[in-house]
């Protein structure tokens, strides 16, 4: 059997394996990179950006059905679900050839197929056409990614019980939709078909949608949802799906007792687990735990030289997470100190339905729970004049300081583009700079950044516009 060696190997092609691989590279370090399926992952083909692409256009077709307000008349708006579907699988397949290029260019090694752990510091790697080789290694990562997790007594079949995959690529609109699990994934979806004209229910088995959100982002999205039609049942469970001649069955339980109901189709967005299985773990000392392989907060497993990063290494899951994870991995291995980990209470999550959804740090109530005396602001983007200028004054920005340090501990927003403003606050509190620093900061006139400057102020009674 042929035989290799790399100073570093990584399983797995997603964000975090191959920007790990990239920066191995940049660090001098000899690389090889296996992937089963698609360089990218699941984020590039299946995830993060294709679904931004679907996202996007339910945006803009929103944007033309409300243009007459800005004195725009589009008579007969309608929508090609096959080209929209196209045009995202384009963006999808285009960064994937740039993650091609970027292999080549760094001079990466890529295997395509399976790879699994033979022990420690080797890897076998399995062809699609049985052949075989192994790499040695003293360092491997594993980034083995993440994929949709099931309910015990509701499984996918790719036909009328969707997974994301299936969710991404539909070939007609479902009239009735029932979406089972109310966090990024969840609500995302629930937005675009919502947007599309599909009659969309949400049901939610805790007692409120995007569940990590802040309890007052969640109640605002809530209401805008069901200001749009979407039904929303929290508290609530789907005890079994049934497909009839009349369609999709849900039976359906809370504490007011039990319902049916019957719908088209239903997407499956209870969340993720690791790929954990068939790597030959067993065959090293590398333990997982809930789905997830352990690590320290160094990104070490339990055996010597071998790492994870990215979903297979646990929460938060999230491709920018993974990215992080990969850089800071590959440093570690090319000998780069690092003073301390990274902090995941860092970690920017960010949900782009409609209205978008971004947040980092602490919500109010485990601020409250984890003992903090708080300071709390909060911005209406009503009070917002770019907000009132392009239409889109449903939202706010919410900050939470600790009030003995002036430290930001956690902010939150909800409305046009935050997806973009989040990163403010994340430099912010990388740069851990105090309420004082942030308030004599100058935002840009007219953006609807200023609200983030405006929440700021109201934490400390200065607020200028409300």
């Amino acid at each position: 059997m042929e035989s290799q060696r790399f100073d570093i190997v990584i399983i797995g092609g997603g964000p975090g394996g191959y920007v790990c691989a990239i920066r191995a590279a940049q660090a001098g370090l000899s690389v090889a990179l296996v992937e089963r399926e698609n360089l990218g992952g699941v984020c590039l083909n299946w995830g993060c950006i294709p679904t931004k692409s679907l996202l996007h256009t339910a945006d803009l077709y929103r944007e033309i059905q409300e243009a007459e307000a800005f004195g725009i008349s589009a008579q007969k708006t309608t929508f090609d679900l096959e080209k929209v579907v196209q045009h995202s699988r384009a963006v999808s397949e285009q960064l994937t050839n740039g993650v091609k290029f970027l292999m080549k260019k760094n001079k990466v090694q890529v295997f395509d197929g399976i790879g699994r752990l033979d022990g420690p510091g080797r890897v076998l790697i399995t062809a699609e056409d049985q052949t075989e080789v192994t790499i040695e290694s003293n360092a491997i990562v594993i980034a083995t990614g993440a994929r949709a997790r099931s309910l015990p007594n509701i499984e996918p079949d790719g036909e009328l019980i969707w997974t994301y995959r299936e969710a991404m690529v539909p070939k007609e609109l479902p009239k009735k939709l029932l979406v089972i699990g109310s966090g990024a994934i969840g609500a995302e979806f629930a937005s675009f078909y919502n947007a599309l004209g599909s009659d969309v229910t949400i049901v939610e088995v805790l007692p409120q949608i995007l569940p990590v959100e802040d309890t007052e982002v969640s109640e605002f999205v809530r209401n805008e949802f069901e200001g749009r039609g979407i039904t929303i049942m929290t508290a609530t469970r789907v005890e079994s799906l049934t497909s009839t001649k009349k369609g999709l069955v849900a039976k359906i339980s809370s504490e007011n007792g039990s319902e049916e109901n019957i719908f088209d189709r239903a997407i499956l967005a209870v969340g993720v687990t690791g790929n954990v299985e068939n790597l030959g773990l067993e065959t090293t000392s590398v333990t997982t735990e809930k789905g997830s392989i352990v690590v320290n907060e160094w990104l070490e497993t339990e055996e010597e030289g071998i790492y994870a990063i990215g979903d297979v290494a646990g929460a938060p899951l999230l491709a920018h997470k993974a990215m992080h994870e990969g850089v800071f991995c590959a440093e570690q291995i090319a000998g780069i100190d690092h003073a301390q980990p990274m902090q995941k209470s860092r970690v920017p999550g960010c949900t782009y339905c409609h209205p978008q959804v971004a947040s980092v740090g602490l919500t109010e109530r485990a601020a409250s729970e984890a003992g903090h005396k708080l300071r709390i602001g909060k911005f209406p983007l009503m009070g917002n004049g770019k907000a009132i200028a392009i239409g889109d004054t449903a939202g706010f920005v919410k900050t939470i300081f600790n009030a003995d340090t002036g430290e930001l501990i956690g902010a939150h927003l909800v409305g046009p583009n935050v997806t973009e403003m989040v990163q403010g606050f994340v430099l912010a509190m990388g740069l851990e700079t105090t309420e004082t620093e942030l308030m004599e900061t100058i935002f840009p006139h007219p953006t609807v950044s200023e609200a983030m400057h405006e929440s700021i102020l109201d934490a400390y009674g200065q607020a200028l516009h409300i």
